[in-house]
């Protein structure tokens, strides 16, 4: 399973956002989910929480989560975060 984010992720966004994609992921029910961030150009920590949030349910489900594609500013936000050392990011 694919899902996309694109445009600013900032905690406004992200507490409707983060009730979406966890409904998509359980009805799917995917092996693995790809997170591809290539259409977000902003993001904020409350990036961070939403991704820890999908590879915790993820690894509930036996699957795995890996975030693709990221831009430079959210980059540099995962990268303070040291998020990659748990979760496989990719540019």
């Amino acid at each position: 399973m694919t899902l996309s984010l694109s445009g600013e992720l900032d905690h406004h966004e992200a507490r409707q956002l983060i009730g979406e994609l966890e409904e998509k992921i359980d009805t799917g029910m995917p092996r693995d989910c790809v997170l591809d961030l290539g259409g977000l150009k902003f993001m904020d920590s409350s990036g961070i929480a939403i991704i820890l949030k999908l590879h915790k349910r993820m690894n509930a489900l036996g699957g795995r989560l890996f975030v693709q594609n990221v831009q430079s500013q959210p980059m540099r936000v995962l990268d303070a975060s040291g998020i990659d050392r748990i979760i496989e990011i990719s540019v």
